[in-house]
């Protein structure tokens, strides 16, 4: 029996595969080398990943004729910045890499996104492959050619869109995870099932204790099933230009305020997002676009998950100011995803600032 699921993200040439299941990391150099013509890898990875996993990438890759050369960063959204990107860049040049070579990702969302977007500038592009060994990364932020890096005013405010050649999804990478980091993963997981898929949400309010369990079947699943959301979404609007890919950052310009108001790093990305998605849910009952019932039941949801759902402390004004600073923003307005019921949301703009000030207050409140 074959124990991986595998599916494509459609972009005419730019298209390439995402492969998940048990056992990837150990087969990735044959999965590779095929896709590309040169045989120098540089693994970006960092300093909680290397020990775990850099070895049996290094020998993967080896054993299929690649030259590797390891990039190992410090481990953190606060390290998500100029100057330890440079250190990707410094030694891809020591080392005289060139365009045929590629920058294998191994780690995180972060490790994700600051390999990607030296991908994308260095040489003006080289090939880059994605090995996500975190739920959030693997659920989300491995999939769809987002890269970038944080600016002190605002997450994710520097970057590209770069697509991967390849996604390895290695299901056993999870068995090391810390259980809070599993958890933020979770939360990616119920935003699909939020703004696009009410029966895997109903999945999750079934099994989520399986999940967490790390069941292999209901993980399997469950990855495949954000996989193949995103990879539709991503395929119909690569570049978030007709606003349907907008809808991935659902519970974002909350979450992202959050990250910035108690300080990158706190709060994890995906605590954050769950904090978001109940206070973007609070808003849209609030716009009357959603029954009360419904955020009801993504609030049982998140809490059941075990997720805290009260806003770090600060200010009202500190919250707002970081919303005006998210990527949505046009015009000078603020352009929300708001769900209108389990399984499908919307992007609104217009939305009266007291409103919005009154979900953040009430968040802070409940400290």
């Amino acid at each position: 029996m074959n124990r991986h699921r595998a599916l494509r993200v459609e972009l005419g040439a730019r298209s390439y595969d995402i492969v998940i299941g048990p056992g990837g990391l150990a087969g990735l150099g044959g999965a590779l080398a095929p896709l590309l013509k040169g045989r120098r890898a540089a693994i970006v990875t960092n300093e909680t990943v290397a020990p775990l996993y850099l070895p049996t990438v290094t020998d993967a890759l080896e054993r299929a004729g690649f030259q590797t050369l390891p990039v190992i960063l410090p481990d953190g959204e606060v390290y998500k910045e100029w100057s330890v990107l440079q250190r990707i860049f410094d030694a891809l040049i020591a080392h005289r890499f060139e365009r045929s070579s590629v920058i294998v990702a191994l780690g995180g969302g972060v490790i994700g996104d600051m390999a990607g977007f030296a991908a994308a500038c260095f040489l003006r592009g080289t090939p880059f492959v994605q090995v996500p060994t975190t739920l959030l990364s693997q659920v989300d932020s491995s999939v769809g050619g987002k890269t970038g890096i944080n600016h002190p005013l605002g997450k994710n405010l520097i970057g590209a869109f770069y697509q991967p050649r390849l996604v390895v999804i290695d299901t056993d990478a999870l068995s090391t995870l810390p259980r809070r980091e599993l958890l933020a993963g979770l939360a990616e997981g119920i935003k699909y099932g939020v703004i696009r898929d009410e029966p895997l949400f109903a999945r999750l309010e079934e099994k989520v204790h399986d999940l967490l369990a790390l069941e292999p079947e209901i993980l399997s699943e469950v990855i495949h099933a954000c996989c193949r959301i995103k990879a539709e979404v991503v395929a119909g609007d690569e570049r978030e230009e007709s606003g349907a890919r907008a809808l991935l950052n659902f519970g974002h310009t909350f979450g992202h305020a959050v990250e910035s108001v108690a300080g990158y790093g706190n709060v994890l990305h995906g605590e954050a997002v769950a904090m978001g998605m109940m206070a973007a849910a609070e808003l849209s009952v609030r716009l009357g676009i959603c029954a009360a019932g419904e955020a009801e039941r993504l609030r049982r949801l998140l809490t059941a998950s075990g997720f805290d759902l009260r806003l770090p402390k600060g200010s009202v004004e500190d919250y707002w100011e970081a919303m005006t600073r998210d990527k949505k923003v046009e015009g000078g307005e603020i352009r929300f995803v708001l769900m209108t019921r389990i399984g499908h949301a919307e992007v609104r703009g217009g939305v009266a600032r007291g409103l919005v000030e009154e979900v953040i207050r009430e968040g802070i409140s409940a400290n």
